[in-house]
């Protein structure tokens, strides 16, 4: 099958591709990354982990008009890929080549410039009141780690979002991973709602079901009562429908219809929305797969051995 990637000048070039053409597409960019970051070095393992997030992103929503902004831009090699940046790519942290991490200057794309983590949020919160000032209806999305979530300003961010109950979309990629394993209180939190499947799936099999009967809607805002106390039984204390955000996970982020179902339907939700994605840091590549923690910053190395001894990683 010929390849796609070539071909794709800017995110609107998605838009038309097929559910099989976008897993094609998914597959390219992977390989184009790992191929890019083995010669250059750079930032592996997170990129590789949401190529499938960035494909349903740049399919639902439509930058620059849309704003989305990557928490600390290890994620963003895939978007840069997907926003006219493919032929320059092999330039990655060259000097007057691509840069590591979004750049306003570098693209019109990147909302945000930004080399460390907790800051997209608050970010996506300015973004959001100056559309709210001009009177616009653009979406507004934040990308963050859940390693982002250790920093403070990550909560000031959601503090002040829920207060404002503005449009915004948060989406929390949660690999269990920063730079290493991520430790503290907040990660066994995210662990205990990954781990709480069960209440998740049984959600949405009702939700689902609910809005296809006869008066479904109504049913619905019922369920929505109920669902509260469902929760404190199954799910303690759900923290960021606590702070004014509409929760929905964990969600598989590697499965692409399903992300970019998910997408659509929230892009048309009120108030703030918080997304919790299920992903693998280094999804894709073997090496990558089995030691996140080695391959979240590498240097050159050679992609069929992956990397020997300690002298291709570089400090991050």
């Amino acid at each position: 099958m010929d390849p796609l990637l070539p071909g794709i000048q800017g995110p609107e070039d998605i838009k038309g591709l097929t559910p099989d053409q976008l897993e094609q597409l998914c597959a390219e960019i992977r390989e184009e990354i790992i191929t890019c970051v083995s010669r250059s070095g750079g930032h592996l393992g997170a990129s590789l982990g949401v190529v499938e997030l960035t494909v349903a992103l740049h399919r639902v929503f439509s930058t620059p008009t849309d704003k989305i902004l990557w928490d600390v831009g290890h994620q963003a090699y895939g978007h840069k890929l997907l926003t006219g940046r493919r032929d320059n790519f092999g330039t990655l942290r060259r000097k007057g080549g691509v840069s590591g991490f979004p750049k306003q200057s570098e693209s019109p794309h990147d909302m945000f410039g930004v080399g460390h983590a907790s800051t997209a949020i608050s970010a996506a919160v300015g973004y959001a009141t100056a559309r709210d000032t001009e009177g616009g209806d653009n979406s507004v999305v934040a990308v963050v780690g859940d390693g982002a979530l250790t920093g403070g300003l990550a909560y000031e961010g959601l503090n002040n979002a829920g207060q404002m109950g503005t449009n915004l979309i948060v989406i929390l990629n949660d690999n269990k991973m920063s730079i290493s394993p991520n430790v503290g209180a907040i990660s066994k939190y995210l662990t205990r709602i990954t781990s709480g499947k069960h209440y998740n799936r049984l959600e949405a099999d009702i939700w689902d079901l609910l809005g296809k009967v006869p008066h479904g809607s109504k049913a619905q805002k019922l369920a929505g009562r109920i669902k509260e106390s469902l929760k404190q039984l199954i799910v303690p204390t759900i923290l960021f429908e606590e702070l004014g955000f509409k929760y929905f996970g964990p969600l598989d982020g590697h499965d692409l219809p399903l992300m970019v179902r998910t997408l659509e339907a929230v892009a048309k939700m009120q108030g703030p929305i918080l997304l919790h994605c299920c992903t693998e840091k280094g999804k894709g590549y073997h090496f990558a797969d089995h030691d996140g923690q080695r391959y979240h910053g590498v240097g050159k190395f050679d992609k069929a051995e992956g990397i020997k001894g300690d002298t291709a990683e570089f400090p991050s």
